[in-house]
């Protein structure tokens, strides 16, 4: 039987965490208090910035006055290239087992070259050879909830709930015109988290979040889309204030509105550090 990828996303993710969090002998005899917590985790802000190496693969179409649109790859097409993003993040942590979330993830790429392959978007025709200016725009934020129900010295599983609000811009500039696709909107996501430490000063943390559009509503809205959203990290906390990251991070976007689709994907490793108060 086959499995979904977000599902052996799933069980990666709480294999390695499951096995950071048991609990040795010795440390199943003491159990320290919130004040006791591991290296990193006693704090009630946190600050993180990463650079993520993501490997873009850009799909989208686009329909206009009744003209369908084909599927145009952004890389293969039209010449966007692979650079590194900047990732920043705040978490706020009023107790020890809840935490609020932000997240801001600009995600933008540009390339001045020729059309490599013929195709419609928006109504009209690029042919092979045509200079064209491609600017596209995916920048994410993310505000979320996360309840930490089970919870020791070693480490905790959460539950996260949390709205992502994905821009989605894709703006062709040539001789024929000046051709553009623009939407936003909130998707709302469900997932798990979980963290283990080794040793005191390591933590290894997985993390799960998925959307997908029920078959009910498909019809009324008219559209379908889905949302997956996998990381898995390691951070050394030197001392409980300041840790340096890296971890692997796939993200999985995929939507049709309106005659109008889009299937992105990112994956890559990431490095930081955060900051803690």
């Amino acid at each position: 039987m086959k499995l979904p990828v977000y599902r052996v996303y799933l069980l990666a993710g709480i294999a390695v965490v499951g096995a950071a969090a048991l609990p040795s002998p010795a440390a199943a005899q003491y159990r320290p208090g919130f004040s006791e917590a591991a290296i990193g985790e006693d704090y009630h802000i946190e600050a993180g910035y990463s650079w993520w190496n993501a490997e873009p693969s850009l799909i989208v179409s686009s329909e206009s006055l009744g003209i369908l649109g084909d599927d145009v790859d952004l890389v293969q097409d039209l010449g966007i290239e692979r650079h590194r993003l900047a990732k920043f993040d705040v978490v706020l942590r009023p107790g020890k087992k809840h935490r609020f979330r932000f997240q801001r993830l600009p995600i933008v790429y540009e390339s001045d070259g020729e059309v490599t392959r013929e195709f419609v978007f928006n109504g009209q025709r690029y042919r092979v050879g045509l200079p064209v200016i491609t600017k596209v725009d995916f920048t994410t934020y993310r505000f979320g909830y996360e309840y930490d129900f089970f919870y020791t010295s070693r480490g905790f599983i959460g539950a996260l709930v949390d709205v992502k609000y994905t821009n989605v811009d894709v703006n062709l500039n040539s001789s024929i015109g000046n051709e553009f696709v623009s939407a936003v909107a909130p998707i709302p996501t469900v997932g798990v988290v979980g963290r283990g430490y080794p040793v005191p000063n390591l933590a290894v943390t997985g993390e799960l979040a998925f959307f997908r559009m029920p078959d009910n509503l498909k019809d009324t809205l008219d559209g379908e889309g889905s949302y997956t959203d996998f990381d898995l990290n390691a951070t050394w906390n030197f001392t409980k204030s300041f840790g340096a990251q890296m971890g692997y991070r796939r993200t999985n976007v995929f939507y049709n509105v309106d005659l109008d689709a889009g299937e992105l994907k990112f994956s890559g490793l990431y490095f930081g550090g955060v900051v803690r108060y």
